[in-house]
């Protein structure tokens, strides 16, 4: 697949690998169960079969997604999300949590388990654990993550 953007910007690469149509939602119904393609199908109305075909093997080429023959006659696969994959629903819980906010139809929001308490996004330093609220992104060449 030709990189639809060519810039050196991890949300431009990201982009490249799952910014066509259809393909967040396609992850989104893998993980929460549904793992045939009659299944993402069936959820997905509108999406055609050969567009749910194509975005699967780019998914499997990419190394999000992983199929395994459950059937040979006829054949057929289980989809399942590889590690990488499975580190998108952070993104679909951003996605929730923007929606939330700001969408005039809403259906969903993110909750605690146990509390079942509206939550929010927090960032913390890898090194200390810590909650920080100022961040920004910078350059992996960036003079400042020279620092130790």
């Amino acid at each position: 697949m030709k990189p639809r953007y060519n810039l050196p910007c991890n949300i431009a690469q990201s982009l490249n690998i799952i910014g066509d149509r259809w393909t967040l939602l396609i992850v989104h119904e893998i993980l929460v169960g549904r793992t045939t393609f009659n299944d993402i199908k069936v959820a997905l109305n509108g999406l055609s079969a050969n567009m749910l075909s194509e975005r699967l093997k780019m998914l499997e080429g990419e190394g999000l997604v992983q199929s395994e023959l459950y059937s040979t006659h006829p054949p057929r696969y289980r989809y399942t999300l590889t590690p990488s994959g499975e580190a998108l629903e952070h993104v679909f819980n951003a996605l929730i949590v923007w929606g939330t906010d700001h969408l005039e139809t809403c259906y969903k929001k993110l909750v605690h388990s146990e509390t079942g308490d509206e939550v929010e996004i927090g960032y913390y330093s890898k090194r200390t654990g810590n909650r920080v609220d100022d961040l920004r992104a910078i350059s992996i060449e960036d003079p400042l993550l020279q620092k130790s």
